[in-house]
């Protein structure tokens, strides 16, 4: 299982290099930094995930049986490292 420090890594340059390759400048963006306003809109997000699902080797909402929408890089922290946890095994 991967440390959320580790998760946190990986989201925010995710997050940074998706957001410089769709508005062609370096973007600041912390854990508290909201996705949308950031300028992720539902594609970017998608394609997110499933480079995070790459990096991470999970994608917790193909699990969910209620759509979340995270708000902030934070919000989506908390729910791959939620999902590790409710899946590691035993």
């Amino acid at each position: 299982m991967v440390e959320r420090k580790q998760v946190e890594e990986v989201i925010l340059l995710e997050v940074v290099e998706l957001l410089k390759e769709e508005k062609g400048e370096d973007v600041a963006v912390t854990l508290e930094s909201g996705l949308v306003e950031s300028g992720m809109d539902s594609l970017a997000f998608a394609v997110l995930v499933t480079r995070l699902e790459q990096s991470l080797g999970c994608d917790p909402f193909l699990a969910l049986e209620d759509e979340i929408f995270p708000r902030t890089v934070s919000e989506l922290v908390d729910v791959y490292v939620t999902y590790q946890l409710e899946n590691v095994p035993s």
